[in-house]
């Protein structure tokens, strides 16, 4: 019984870091264009963001090639900041837009982006591991409506379920 139980845990981390069926990962990605802050525009709800606004994600490059990700979003029920540091590794090559994401030590989920300003790297459309994740981000805390009504429609295409976003309130809490 031991041997499946430890063959269920090394199928369970290593597909957590998957992506979902007929969905493909930008290529051309450049990392260093996409560190740096970006606002979080949409999301599909999850437990570690429920009820988070002024959501943020700040990207940079730690002196082992991983990149550090830090998440931070207001609570207003607590009536404080919530802060959630990690570490983004590449699956693949550097430049495929194909990450695996981890908050919890050595469990990684998939960090895909689908879609990315590859000329000014000021917005990305940014998938999970599964249709459950799906999150659509700015350098700026208000998107152009037309670019993301276009993010929307792609997600739509790809078979997430668009209609359960969430937009996040993007104020001005300090």
């Amino acid at each position: 019984m031991p041997k499946y139980l430890l063959a269920g845990l090394v199928l369970l981390l290593t597909s957590c870091a998957s992506i979902p069926e007929g969905v493909t990962p930008i290529q051309g990605f450049e990392v260093n264009r996409f560190l740096g802050q970006w606002y979080e525009v949409a999301r599909l709800n999850h437990p570690f963001e429920r009820g988070l606004s002024n959501v943020t994600a700040t990207y940079s490059l730690k002196k082992n090639g991983d990149i550090r990700v830090l998440n931070r979003g207001y609570n207003e029920r607590k009536k404080r900041w919530q802060n959630a540091e990690g570490k983004a590794k590449f699956v693949a090559d550097p430049s495929t837009g194909r990450l695996k994401v981890s908050f919890f030590g050595p469990i990684y989920g998939g960090y895909n982006i689908v879609e990315l300003d590859k000329q000014n790297y000021q917005y990305a459309l940014v998938v999970g591991n599964d249709r459950t994740y799906l999150w659509i981000l700015s350098r700026t805390p208000k998107l152009d409506p037309t670019v993301q009504k276009r993010l929307v429609q792609k997600a739509k295409d790809l078979d997430f379920p668009v209609d359960s976003l969430i937009y996040v309130e993007q104020g001005t809490r300090n």
